[in-house]
């Protein structure tokens, strides 16, 4: 098999190279069975992404159905998989937050612009080149962020007040609020990490999250169980796909969302090439970074239009196709149309998940993402300690953008004062 080196510098995607290969109604049955098993993994995953995003639901899924097509329609690797990522979480709530919906869409379409404009200009090698320690802290200190933002939904506190963004306050005001906990709404989210842990350690080829979060689901319905409900907050879901339609893009409105929009291309740009690397490594082939960046700026832009959140490359998604014996691109395109069908048919059914059972999901995301023995192992040197030091506690305590610069900076000044530019003359 090759590993696709020879050709990894093209602006071309890997749908076409496979399907110039030849392509054969066994590579198809193997697609349509991969594309079915992640499609099972991405619903409740895109929907919680989107819930703790502090948008609707639905347009966890738009991303994955549109987002989804385009990434393994257009992307450089056979086997990546786009949609919904919870590393975007803090920062897509924070603008939908602070900008509403409508300024976070054109937040989502500047950020596709930007990352198809690194593709196009052959930039997609210089990201792979973010330094180790800064991806595992960033990593690390974003998955402790978003485990902060699910205690609210999984303990069912109300809080006094809007809740605070940042990490410490947070915790500060849920630990004020702990008399209005919720003991049945614990419990349920408890019984789904628990579940989804059994199930990965005696039955890993089974949809454990699906599974754990159907059967909160019936519980809470059927017991009528004191919980809240993607329905008593978000109300019913459409059946299917919204109209495109552009975004604000006022000079304003563009100005405004810049900051945003750079911060959603530097992080989607390296989760992307990340994730298609770990995918490089489980087949033996070799990705397209330039293709894979174009790709990922068009699939922002179409999720944009169609109402969707960021896309990404997605490891565990990406992972998981690999597993269940993706051959080729198409089996990312089946799992968007395996999506779409659901939201035609059973939209409805996703009022009834209780918030709780997504939040456990999510806790689970966060212990998967978070590389802890990696992060522990860098502290066992003074320099790479320092820097995930600094990246992980500037991250925490401000901002993405801001660790992974603080981070680069640090990593940078260690290597010059290790390596100091000879002096010229005599």
């Amino acid at each position: 098999m090759p590993d696709g080196s020879a050709t990894a510098h093209l602006i071309l995607p890997k749908l076409a190279t496979t399907l110039s290969e030849g392509y054969g109604l066994s590579d198809l049955r193997r697609d349509v069975a991969s594309g079915l098993t992640v499609s099972v993994v991405a619903l409740p995953l895109s929907m919680a992404i989107a819930v703790a995003s502090g948008v609707g639901p639905e347009r966890g899924l738009y991303a994955a159905v549109i987002g989804g097509l385009c990434v393994s329609a257009l992307g450089g690797s056979r086997v990546q998989i786009g949609g919904p990522a919870g590393a975007f979480i803090v920062l897509v709530a924070a603008t939908a937050a602070r900008y509403g919906v409508e300024g976070l869409l054109t937040a989502v379409l500047l950020s596709g612009v930007m990352m198809a404009l690194l593709g196009a200009l052959r930039l997609g090698s210089l990201v792979r080149h973010m330094p180790h320690a800064v991806t595992v802290s960033f990593t690390c200190a974003i998955a402790v962020t978003i485990a902060a933002s699910q205690l609210k939904d999984l303990l069912g506190v109300r809080l006094v007040g809007a809740e605070p963004a940042s990490v410490f306050p947070k915790i500060a005001a849920l630990v004020a609020a702990s008399p209005s906990v919720n003991a049945t709404s614990l419990a349920l989210g408890a019984g789904v990490v628990a579940v989804i842990a059994a199930l990965r350690a005696v039955r890993p080829a089974w949809p454990g999250m699906l599974l754990a979060v159907v059967g909160a689901s019936l519980a809470a319905n059927l017991l009528r169980l004191p919980v809240e409900t993607i329905g008593a907050r978000f109300g019913g879901m459409p059946r299917g796909l919204l109209a495109p339609a552009l975004p604000g893009l006022s000079v304003t409105a563009v100005v405004a969302m810049l900051p945003s929009a750079i911060s959603f291309t530097l992080l989607g740009a390296i989760e992307s090439l990340l994730s298609a690397k770990v995918a490089d490594s489980m087949t033996g082939r070799r990705h397209r970074s330039n293709m894979e960046l174009i790709a990922q700026g068009v699939a922002n832009i179409a999720s944009a239009l169609f109402g969707g959140i960021c896309v990404t490359g997605t490891i565990a998604r990406t992972a998981t196709n690999v597993r269940a014996g993706a051959r080729s691109p198409v089996s990312g395109i089946l799992h968007s149309v395996f999506l779409l069908l659901f939201m035609l048919v059973a939209a409805p059914l996703a009022a009834y998940v209780p918030l709780a059972a997504l939040a456990g999901v999510l806790l689970v995301v966060c212990w998967t993402m978070a590389e802890k023995a990696e992060f522990v192992r860098l502290f066992r040197t003074w320099r790479t300690g320092l820097v995930v030091g600094t990246t992980f506690g500037v991250t925490l305590l401000h901002d993405l953008t801001a660790g992974i610069a603080a981070g680069c900076v640090v990593a940078a000044l260690l290597a010059l004062f290790r390596h100091p530019v000879p002096e010229e003359g005599g």
